[in-house]
């Protein structure tokens, strides 16, 4: 396998992608716009994993029954810190940042787009 990303759809995909590119500190890979003012397809790469994000579109079924979870590792207190102050705007969040049995630092929502994310140390 050359790499696995996770695809996302979403309504907003141009601000997704800004979104995430701020929480997730993401390097831009590649833009790919549709003829309505939303990505057809994009890349970024975020702490080397891939997060593709594209435009929903009304044929797709809306749901999430997946989570992405990114687990970041000691000391990085402060990206999973940054991650959810950006996440967290219009969010459903399920559990706030804080410590739990598994991590010193974590939290898990629904982000403003749908997507459900856990990111912990």
């Amino acid at each position: 396998m050359i790499r696995s990303m996770m695809q996302m759809y979403v309504k907003g995909s141009v601000e997704a992608v800004e979104t995430y590119q701020r929480a997730f500190n993401a390097e831009i890979l590649g833009l790919y716009p549709d003829d309505n003012g939303g990505y057809m397809h994009s890349e970024l790469n975020a702490y080397g994993q891939i997060l593709a994000v594209s435009e929903l579109t009304d044929d797709l079924v809306i749901g999430n029954t997946m989570q992405f979870c990114f687990e970041l590792g000691e000391g990085c207190e402060e990206q999973v810190k940054n991650a959810y102050e950006v996440l967290k705007d219009g969010a459903t969040i399920h559990c706030p940042i804080g410590a739990c049995d598994y991590s010193p630092c974590m939290f898990s929502l629904v982000d403003k787009f749908g997507v459900f994310w856990c990111v912990f140390v």
